[in-house]
């Protein structure tokens, strides 16, 4: 499932998110939502979120 929906996405799940600095490779990085910044309902980029280790990005698969 991607991340362009708000709905979809819920604080404590598993998510792909890239970096800005990373937006040119595409490189995922793979935690858990603490909080979701983004507050309109979809994005076509991706939600924004803050990962529990603090890492800020744009959800790109939801794993769980």
């Amino acid at each position: 499932m991607n991340g362009n929906r708000r709905h979809d996405i819920k604080i404590g799940s598993i998510v792909r998110v890239v970096q800005k600095h990373d937006q040119k490779t595409g490189k995922l990085t793979e935690g858990t939502v603490k909080e979701i910044l983004t507050r309109s309902k979809t994005h076509p980029h991706g939600i924004k979120v803050v990962l529990e280790n603090g890492i800020v990005g744009r959800v790109k698969e939801i794993v769980c």
